[in-house]
């Protein structure tokens, strides 16, 4: 059986990537800057990059110019649990002033039926949050959990997506299944599902349908990269994610088959890329950049200088 890899959220900002990541530290617990550095020579010129912990989970995020943008269909929850923590709820409202300041409320913190404290808010760099008070008597769930919404020419797709990553993550895991009333379809035949979620490799993902059409839908500005240890599993998360319509890109880069963006990239290469030598820095970035899949024993080479 394969080890379970480690599924890290990339950000694409125009700019503010350092800035952003500073904001983020700031809020949430357990949360720190872990590298901060610049790749230089790339389509889109010399680009800052941070590396971050929020509550434990790592992130990565790109300052690369304005190609895309953020919206909606990928989001995170941040669960408040009461029982973890006796001021979840206060903690919970002090995230909400400091997400919403300078952004837009897309559901306002309320008291839903399905939570006693729940918003959803896209912050002012345009990532979206939903904040949630935790039922105490709930599966227990990581703090933060990336949210995927299936929308528009997605509608009616998130419990197959969820089977689809499922069986292309080893020791994967089913979590919760909810369907939408028929009343709260949109009118639809499809079953749609109103809340999922399911373990790929340690990280937990949600998933929900929309019943309405947003214009909006899964694009480069969040991605997800998949760590690899071997060239066996380069292979393998390359090959299985962008099967059946999927699209291959460069530098690691793929698009599934639902648009949703993976980069499937090996381990060692984050520490090539924070190595002080900048010629060795240099060497790598141009092998990578001229690459599809990724291929760990030209980067080695390219690293070496042999």
């Amino acid at each position: 059986m394969q080890a379970r890899p480690r599924i890290i959220p990339h950000l694409w900002f125009d700019k503010e990537a350092l800035e952003a990541a500073e904001f983020y530290t700031s809020l949430f617990p357990q949360s720190r800057t872990l590298h901060v550095g610049t790749i230089h020579d790339t389509p889109s010129g010399d680009t800052d990059t941070v590396v971050f912990e929020l509550a434990g989970q790592t992130f990565q995020a790109i300052s690369a110019g304005p190609s895309f943008k953020f919206n909606p269909s990928i989001s995170f929850f941040v669960n408040f649990d009461p029982s973890r923590d006796e001021q979840a709820r206060a903690r919970l409202d002090e995230a909400w002033q400091a997400l919403q300041d300078g952004g837009q409320v897309l559901m306002p913190l309320d008291e839903y039926p399905f939570s006693k404290r729940y918003g959803w808010v896209q912050d002012r760099y345009g990532v979206s949050w939903q904040l949630i008070l935790s039922n105490p008597e709930g599966d227990p769930r990581p703090f933060l959990v990336p949210c995927l919404l299936f929308t528009d020419g997605n509608r009616g797709r998130a419990r197959e997506a969820g089977e689809f990553y499922r069986s292309v993550f080893p020791d994967s895991e089913v979590g919760q299944l909810e369907f939408s009333p028929p009343e709260e379809s949109g009118g639809g035949a499809d079953e749609l599902v109103m809340f999922s979620d399911f373990r790929l490799g340690d990280t937990w993902f949600a998933a929900m349908d929309s019943p309405i059409e947003h214009g909006f839908g899964f694009n480069e500005a969040i991605s997800f990269i998949v760590e690899c240890r071997s060239q066996q599993e380069v292979d393998h998360y390359w090959e299985g994610l962008s099967a059946d319509g999927g699209e291959k890109g460069p530098c690691g880069w793929l698009k599934d088959r639902y648009g949703l963006c993976w980069q499937v990239v090996p381990a060692e290469l984050f520490g090539m890329l924070e190595d002080p030598d900048e010629e060795k820095v240099a060497r790598v970035t141009q092998a990578f950049l001229s690459m599809s899949k990724l291929d760990i024993e030209e980067l080695r080479r390219a690293y070496s200088g042999g």
